[in-house]
């Protein structure tokens, strides 16, 4: 009998490994669906260029961008090693699939203390994307492209799970962790927790958080002293000066509630009401309880922010000092966490008690996850190219550009490209001037940036990006190229330009070559190519 017994025992214990391996897998799969957009995403040849800079700076080494501060220099460390070995694409790819794995392990961890059925963590997973992607205010996301960001998220989710469970020390020590990937990410996931904590009537004493608190602070140096290095030592107005760039300017779609879209402002705050009767409805447990404490403290974060956009009616500068701090990222994320972790628990519980709202509940809730995954694989389908070329006129054209200039011109050659162009560098591994979407993160470089941005293409209103280099002329761009060192210009075609055009003779684009200057070390390029490239 003890022997039958205990071979009972260790068939149910490989049983249950077997079983949360295949959720693992199935919950990996759900990420992949959602994420699998072609590389690269719209921030990937933004912190993967900056990594690969990191550890070779002959790499695109007059490139205005990559030549600033690190501000995520765990992420260069840790991950960008890689870009000495593999090309960027494939970097972006093991970097998804390592985020995306883990994730997949800490969402099951997370969804099996909260909803203890069987692939309820894959339908929470479904769910949790689906809302997401649908029901975000400020434009956060999780599940996506590789930067310092995804495995931030990794830790955040592994802490979440330990929290839910009671492990408040070890939830710090995690959020920590993630604080030095992403220190936004990971310190307001610790204002969280000391939130969720301070309401909790089951909380364990303050000392025993003492040592993991001072733990979590240490793992989380390696994000804390590069942020605080960017505006250290920095003169007051200047700092003041790149901090309204950085709101008011340049990041106010993610910031500003006055700049957020009504419609997502509302379709957040609907899924905020939401939770009300969810947490009602759902079983009323310890991790249940710890759950909504943090996504409740996550919406009162968001709340303050809202408050504070207001003292930019007063303060401008005091508002914007604060609303950098991106008061909305943890709430994006967080509410559809707990939507759908909680309406999973209310089926379990429908379940288990036979409640004849069951298969109603889960038929709707397949559905909507369903459609969502089944809507993301057609729009991939019906537009097949990376998103950060979602603004690229003609992508062949712009990849025969990027080819010519990775093939045909010296590697510390430096170009003038379109103001809101994304992948340049990435292609062809050639330095930009300045791009829009290459903010600096240290206060002197954004006010450079903004400088050289206004400089080249004129005040950042709507109707510039409707205009073209090859609209200021040939004398302009001669001018621009001797101050800023640069060798080329990639523009329309139309109207022509009296400079050397060089490069690929395409229908969208069109290279010419700048007169060199004593700032500019890279000599021209041969202006006719063995693939017939030529310069009329």
């Amino acid at each position: 009998m003890t022997g039958t017994a205990r071979d009972c025992e260790d068939s149910s214990a490989e049983s249950n490994r077997a079983g949360a391996l295949a959720e693992i897998v199935l919950v990996f799969l759900v990420f992949f669906i959602h994420g699998a957009w072609q590389v690269p995403e719209v921030n990937e040849p933004h912190y993967l260029g900056k990594a690969k800079h990191y550890w070779d700076a002959t790499w695109a080494p007059r490139d205005f961008f990559l030549g600033t501060a690190d501000a995520h220099e765990a992420f260069y460390v840790a991950f960008g090693w890689l870009t000495l070995w593999l090309p960027l694409p494939a970097v972006a790819w093991c970097g998804r699939i390592i985020t995306w794995a883990l994730m997949a392990i800490a969402w099951r961890r997370l969804s099996v203390a909260l909803v203890p059925g069987a692939l309820y963590s894959v339908l929470s997973a479904a769910l949790f994307v689906a809302l997401i992607s649908r029901f975000h205010m400020a434009g956060e996301w999780v599940i996506g492209g590789v930067e310092g960001k995804s495995f931030a998220y990794v830790f955040v989710l592994f802490g979440l799970a330990s929290l839910v469970r009671g492990g408040w020390g070890w939830a710090l020590v995690l959020f920590g962790a993630a604080a030095s990937f992403h220190v936004i990410v990971g310190g307001w996931a610790v204002v969280a927790t000391c939130i969720a904590w301070l309401a909790a009537a089951n909380r364990p004493p303050a000392s025993n958080l003492v040592l993991p608190a001072l733990m979590g602070l240490v793992l989380s140096l390696g994000g804390l002293l590069p942020a605080i290095e960017l505006t250290w030592g920095a003169d007051p107005e200047l700092v003041d000066q790149a901090n309204r760039i950085y709101v008011y300017e340049r990041l106010g779609h993610h910031l500003l509630p006055a700049r957020l879209p009504t419609s997502y402002v509302v379709r957040h705050l609907l899924l905020v009401g939401a939770l009300v009767p969810l947490a009602w409805m759902a079983p009323d447990s310890e991790s249940i309880r710890r759950l909504r404490g943090f996504v409740a403290a996550c919406v009162g974060i968001a709340a303050l922010g809202m408050a504070i956009s207001l003292l930019a009616w007063w303060d401008a500068d005091l508002a914007a000092r604060l609303l950098r701090y991106y008061w909305f990222r943890l709430s994006d994320a967080m509410v559809p966490l707990g939507a759908s972790l909680l309406a999973c628990a209310i089926l379990l519980r429908w379940q288990r008690e036979r409640h004849p709202a069951f298969a109603v509940g889960l038929g709707a809730t397949m559905l909507a996850a369903g459609l969502h995954l089944g809507d993301t694989m057609w729009q991939r389908r019906l537009y097949p190219v990376p998103p950060a070329d979602w603004r690229v006129a003609d992508l062949k054209d712009w990849r025969a550009v990027c080819r010519w200039a990775s093939e045909e011109t010296p590697p510390d050659a430096l170009f003038l490209v379109p103001r809101m162009s994304q992948t340049f560098r990435w292609y062809s591994g050639r330095g930009e001037v300045v791009t829009r979407k290459d903010l600096p993160q240290d206060a002197a470089s954004i006010v450079e940036w903004h400088r050289r941005l206004t400089d080249i293409y004129g005040p950042g209103d709507t109707r510039w990006p409707r205009r073209t280099l090859a609209d200021l002329g040939a004398a302009r761009l001669e001018e621009l190229g001797r101050k800023y060192g640069a060798d080329y210009v990639v523009t329309r075609p139309t109207p022509p330009l009296p400079l050397k055009r060089v490069g690929p003779l395409t229908r969208t684009l069109a290279v010419y070559a700048l007169p060199r200057s004593p700032a500019s070390t890279s000599p021209h390029a041969d202006e006719v190519t063995s693939e017939g490239h030529a310069a009329p």
